[in-house]
């Protein structure tokens, strides 16, 4: 049993919401070894990315700035229509990065600045088994520990980060986090949101948040690409 299976209801469900599997977060604390990413390999991602259809690039516009995303809804019809359809509901707009971990990932689109959790659709199916590796400027699915339970959040990797791909389809520790596209603009912004200092805070319900920007990160809008 979890440990917040035996909390009320309301507090179970805010967990749920929050939580990028506690083991991953832990396991990157435990080895963190930052390997310096090739540049040719990164500005061949880059290319690769430009060559798709724009139908599915969006723009995501923060207070610190803004950066493009690709997503690839070849490889990950769900996760790309469920990340379009919270963008062009505006249900993005005015929420936060609530997570931010300088060698790991950028995790938003659940929170709003007084950290109250965003209204949310159903879960969707994991794609992780999809073949795309969640390497610095992917985007993916942020999820609890039940595999299929990704909403609206999304993380960016600001590394490779392998241990959050599939591995085995039969077992939920090591199903992975499914990435559905990647930044093909404005990483620096992306650096810079990495770079801020954070602590703990309250989230809704009083249950307090690690890794939270001290000053919010802003999500300001989500739009397609012109």
């Amino acid at each position: 049993m979890r440990p917040f299976d035996r909390l009320p209801a309301r507090m179970s469900a805010l967990l749920a919401g929050v939580a990028l599997l506690v083991i991953v977060a832990c396991g990157t604390a435990k080895n963190d070894k930052t390997t310096a990413e090739p540049a040719a390999a990164a500005e061949n991602a880059v290319a690769a990315e430009n060559t798709k259809p724009a139908g599915d690039r969006f723009v995501i516009t923060t207070n610190m700035g803004a950066f493009t995303v690709q997503l690839d809804r070849e490889k990950a019809p769900l996760s790309t229509e469920n990340f379009a359809q919270y963008a062009n509901s505006g249900a993005y707009d005015s929420t936060i990065f609530h997570r931010v971990i300088s060698t790991f990932m950028i995790q938003g689109g659940g929170f709003t600045t007084d950290m109250k959790q965003r209204e949310t659709r159903p879960a969707i199916l994991n794609e992780a088994a999809n073949g795309l590796k969640n390497t610095r400027g992917t985007i993916a699915m942020a999820r609890t520990n039940d595999v299929n339970s990704a909403t609206s959040q999304f993380f960016i990797n600001v590394k490779d980060n392998d241990f959050l791909n599939f591995r085995d389809s039969l077992d939920t520790r090591n199903f992975g986090y499914a990435v559905f596209g990647s930044v093909i603009s404005g990483m620096e912004v992306v650096d810079q949101i990495k770079a801020v200092p954070t602590g703990t805070t309250p989230a809704e319900g009083g249950y307090p948040m690690k890794d939270v920007p001290v000053s919010p990160v802003v999500i300001l809008s989500v739009k397609p690409a012109n």
